[in-house]
């Protein structure tokens, strides 16, 4: 089954392009099928190649997925103009009555910040309550899981001394996890972050497993039972050129920016870089959603009763 998402969203013309299959309203309701209703809360700058991003890999399965797309109430967006986020996105206080089987949290461009000095902290601290309540399960990407692992766990972020950035290899800890079910025992993922969380951080009875790590650039996946929650570091979202642009944006800008590791052919920044991730992200997010699919309550009313 293909996603469901808005006809007008532009990141329908580009996923219809690529050959994934996008539902329109009209053959949704045709189905006799309850879709997966996902919300992704965008806290990324450029949030219309966000949608694309993540719409990608969740139309990429064979379940009707829906999706809602969210906002920090009153935060308004610089980088996105005002009238898709009018027309695309929903603010939370609108949707925090509703129920999903899935929520996303992105990343976002204030990870050097303290948490409390965020200003939208106290809001995605709720959001966070929030999704133990009303929604089955929840994935955490980049900034947004350093929040939600401090947020639940009390685990701080720290600063590196340089960004880490590049594409960089990644063990498959637990085989024997479903989220990892196909995943080779070496991979590369993307990563663009100035902090880090550590291992030793992690509270012994949590719970917590760790699913992917890099000898190079830490932790990055974690399994977080206890709240129903997938937490990844890095950004195996990330189109091909995604790295490239944050390079070029930067170094035109004149900010402090190395060449990012393992990415260029030959470390040349004229050639175009090659994409070794797509497949494992296809197939992280199409193992995340069969287990919502297999373990959420046909009711959605449901969701959240223990």
């Amino acid at each position: 089954m293909p996603i469901k998402i808005p006809n007008d969203l532009p990141a329908r013309t580009t996923l219809e392009a690529e050959g994934v299959m996008v539902m329109r309203e009209a053959e949704a309701v045709r189905q006799d099928i309850r879709p997966l209703k996902i919300a992704l809360l965008n806290l990324m700058p450029n949030k219309i190649k966000t949608e694309t991003q993540f719409a990608r890999l969740l139309g990429a399965t064979p379940l009707q997925v829906e999706l809602t797309l969210v906002k920090i109430t009153n935060h308004v967006a610089r980088n996105t103009p005002s009238d898709h986020m009018i027309s695309f996105y929903r603010d939370w206080e609108d949707v925090q009555s509703e129920k999903f089987d899935g929520f996303i949290a992105t990343g976002a461009p204030v990870e050097t910040l303290p948490f409390e000095q965020v200003t939208y902290w106290d809001e995605l601290r709720r959001i966070f309550d929030w999704t133990q309540t009303h929604v089955h399960a929840s994935f955490n990407i980049c900034w947004g899981a350093q929040a939600a692992v401090h947020h639940f766990h009390g685990m701080p972020k720290y600063d590196l001394p340089q960004k880490a950035f590049g594409v960089y290899r990644h063990r498959n800890l637990e085989p024997a996890s479903p989220y990892l079910r196909g995943f080779s025992d070496d991979f590369s993922i993307p990563v663009s972050r100035w902090t880090e969380v550590h291992r030793d951080d992690i509270p012994p009875a949590s719970g917590i497993k760790v699913l992917m790590e890099s000898d190079e650039a830490g932790l990055c996946l974690l399994d977080d039972p206890a709240h129903r929650s997938l937490h990844m570091f890095n950004h195996i979202e990330y189109d091909s050129g995604s790295l490239a642009e944050e390079y070029f944006r930067d170094r035109n800008a004149d900010a402090p920016i190395a060449l990012p590791r393992n990415y260029f052919p030959h470390d040349d920044p004229t050639r175009q870089p090659e994409n070794r991730w797509r497949s494992h992200a296809h197939l992280l997010f199409g193992n995340w959603i069969n287990q919502l699919y297999q373990t959420t309550p046909f009711d959605l009313a449901d969701v959240g009763r223990k």
